[in-house]
């Protein structure tokens, strides 16, 4: 009887410990991934991951904020070598972030993006069979979105993937349009005139390239992509000098 009374207690222990997570635990691990983000340090998200990972429920928002820590881990925390497996696990976890709830915009978004990062890897012959997919999550993303932080992202990967497919697929019009959409949700991110410049520059639209540059150099960032806005404003500046 004793025995089981300890067996008892220990598995309530458990049991509690599970619940606290997410109720108690999960918000600081969401705290710790957004300045991961935001200054990219890899070995944060990396605590990050592995704290999520060692305490996996059934739970969408813990398996969408883990398939987006990887998915900002592969673009700036591992080394090319590793970019395409690391991509893999974060559509893993966004597809079951989905399977639990199937109106998390933000997962669709998380799976979305990651199809486009994994396409650059595939050739393009194989990344073009990616489009369908890409495609289906980020328009079901958008429709779901309440967030305007993950709504502008969402339509920032449309606007680069009218943008960047080869000829005859892409569409400058449609990427324009998307991308200033992208504008109406997040006007504060600079990185959405970047992207508006590297549209105009492949239109042969130089001075609204150069426009739309200038706007990155002369802009705060947004508080919570900081490093990436360093980043902008250095390829800002590599195109500006290309264009004059």
């Amino acid at each position: 009887m004793k025995k089981f009374l300890i067996l008892l207690m220990v598995l309530v222990s458990i049991l509690t410990f599970t619940l606290d997570f997410k109720a108690v635990q999960f918000k600081f691990v969401e705290a710790k991934f957004l300045e991961a983000r935001s200054f990219h340090n890899a070995e944060h998200m990396k605590e990050v991951i592995q704290t999520l990972e060692e305490n996996l429920q059934d739970d969408t928002d813990i398996y969408t904020l883990l398939a987006e820590a990887y998915m900002e881990y592969g673009l700036w925390g591992v080394d090319d070598s590793e970019k395409e497996v690391t991509y893999e696990k974060a559509l893993e976890y966004a597809k079951k972030a989905i399977e639990l709830d199937k109106t998390n915009g933000r997962a669709y978004y998380v799976a979305g993006a990651t199809i486009g990062r994994l396409a650059q890897f595939k050739g393009i012959v194989q990344s073009l069979f990616m489009l369908g997919d890409f495609d289906n999550y980020i328009d079901k993303a958008i429709e779901l979105l309440d967030d305007n932080f993950y709504k502008g992202l969402a339509f920032i990967a449309k606007g680069m993937r009218y943008r960047d497919v080869p000829w005859p697929l892409n569409n400058y019009k449609k990427s324009e349009e998307y991308l200033k959409k992208a504008l109406e949700y997040l006007p504060n991110y600079p990185n959405i005139h970047l992207e508006l410049g590297k549209l105009y520059e492949k239109w042969g639209k130089e001075e609204l390239a150069i426009k739309e540059l200038n706007i990155v150099l002369e802009s705060l960032p947004h508080p919570l992509l900081i490093k990436t806005h360093e980043e902008a404003k250095i390829e800002a500046e590599e195109i500006l000098k290309r264009l004059k």
